[in-house]
């Protein structure tokens, strides 16, 4: 009876040491770890202007800029300007297709499809994947349609402005309605 009683506490003295030190592990691991504070709103747009700063002296960045102020980069600002307001307010803009089947040279064929318009006498880029291609294969060339646009971006690899597709129709029929619930709002 004797050395059952001192086998279990051999047992169970191992186990009370091991189970206290995992334990204390986990303490230590939780206060080791600094809970990080919050920037200032001076201290975001200081590092967001380092961040930019560090860009533009990037190779991307001498690039971006030489295409800012070529008669490309100027043309497409310009048109960017001629629009502002109807992306602002997420308005009807009239556009006319002048492509459907427009493909960056070297690009990969299964990439992304590109719709061109115009929209008072500027060219505009609008990107869809294939699957949301797919709603405005309907469209052809000197198609009249309505776009609305969230927002438009600049790039020096494409020769227009690229307007988000967010919503075309066409003869008062819905042919294509980003949804945003999906994604994060983006």
């Amino acid at each position: 009876m004797k050395n059952k009683k001192i086998l279990i506490y051999a047992l169970i003295l191992p186990l009370v040491v091991v189970s206290g030190l995992v334990f204390a592990n986990r303490e230590i691991k939780n206060e080791t770890k600094p809970s990080p504070k919050p920037l200032s709103i001076a201290d975001r747009k200081a590092r967001m202007e380092d961040d930019r700063k560090k860009w533009e002296a990037s190779p991307d960045g001498i690039k971006y800029k030489e295409w800012e102020v070529s008669a490309a980069g100027k043309k497409v600002h310009a048109s960017a300007d001629k629009i502002r307001k109807y992306i602002k307010a997420f308005a009807n803009m009239e556009a006319v297709v002048t492509s459907t089947t427009f493909q960056r040279p070297n690009a990969n064929s299964s990439g992304p499809k590109w719709l061109i318009v115009r929209i008072d006498g500027e060219e505009y880029m609008m990107q869809f994947i294939p699957k949301e291609f797919e709603q405005l294969n309907s469209l052809k060339v000197n198609d009249k349609i309505i776009v609305r646009s969230r927002s438009a971006g600049y790039s020096p690899n494409h020769p227009y402005l690229i307007l988000s597709g967010d919503y075309i129709e066409q003869n008062n029929k819905i042919l294509f309605k980003r949804d945003f619930s999906k994604n994060n709002h983006c």
